[in-house]
């Protein structure tokens, strides 16, 4: 993805501001379909067990906003002071990506193996009418259960770690290149806007296609090929990662 990130900012040089901004935003909307955070969204809007697309919107809003306030943090002092990440602590964060996403990918197959994406229609007592979502009978044949989600801070930690990492230090390496300082640090903010945006419509997407009739319907066959995929794909990152330290 990085060849598109340089088709994007070359059309910024010699341009007007708007033009520049608008790119910077192009830009940040582009970010999110950088694959590990494909597979990141993937993975954690699947644990939210076929819910809603507004509670993995949530999420994905999170997410980016973690990887907002990262990409903001280290991403100022270079096109400010042009001081830039040490070389180990950017890998490591790189590594710290593939670690996550393998644990994302080993719990949803740990929960998979204890039948948690079970799935059928049943209600909850005097709490409403039937519903249909997946849920666990490991413990108990009861429909009496938590609806339990992985939470806001969670995914927004997530992003913390993700802002840190190789491809959005291209992005900012890449407005480091706009002459002036005030223009660069104005992209920054609206790349960074434009990635939380992405980043949020992209986990409402995934968690509206998995949140379908359809799609529920075929959670206990879609779970386990997503969470090897994930798997052997952070374990790859991983493995990269180290070997670049």
């Amino acid at each position: 993805m990085a060849g598109l990130d340089s088709f994007i900012a070359s059309h910024a040089s010699g341009h007007g501001a708007i033009v520049v901004l608008l790119l910077a935003f192009a830009l940040g909307l582009r970010h999110a379909s950088d694959p590990d955070h494909l597979v990141a969204v993937s993975t954690l809007v699947a644990d939210t067990r076929g819910r809603a697309a507004r509670v993995a919107g949530g999420l994905g809003a999170a997410w980016g906003a973690g990887h907002a306030t990262t990409l903001l943090a280290f991403g100022l002092p270079v096109l400010l002071f042009r001081s830039y990440l040490p070389h180990v602590v950017e890998q490591s964060a790189e590594a710290a990506i593939g670690a996550i996403i393998i644990l994302l990918a080993a719990r949803l197959l740990i929960r998979w193996r204890r039948g948690a994406y079970h799935l059928h229609a049943h209600t909850h007592g005097n709490a409403g009418g039937a519903h249909v979502h997946a849920h666990s009978h490991a413990r108990s044949t009861r429909h009496q259960h938590a609806h339990v989600v992985r939470t806001p801070r969670q995914a927004f930690g997530i992003g913390l770690v993700h802002g840190t990492a190789g491809s959005a230090g291209v992005a900012v390496l890449l407005l480091a290149a706009i002459p002036s300082t005030e223009l660069a640090c104005a992209a920054l903010v609206l790349l960074v806007v434009g990635c939380a945006l992405s980043m949020t419509l992209l986990s409402a997407g995934v968690g509206h296609v998995m949140a379908t009739a359809g799609s529920r319907s075929q959670l206990p066959r879609i779970v386990p090929v997503l969470g090897s995929a994930a798997l052997a794909f952070g374990t790859w990152y991983l493995i990269v990662a180290l070997q670049a330290l």
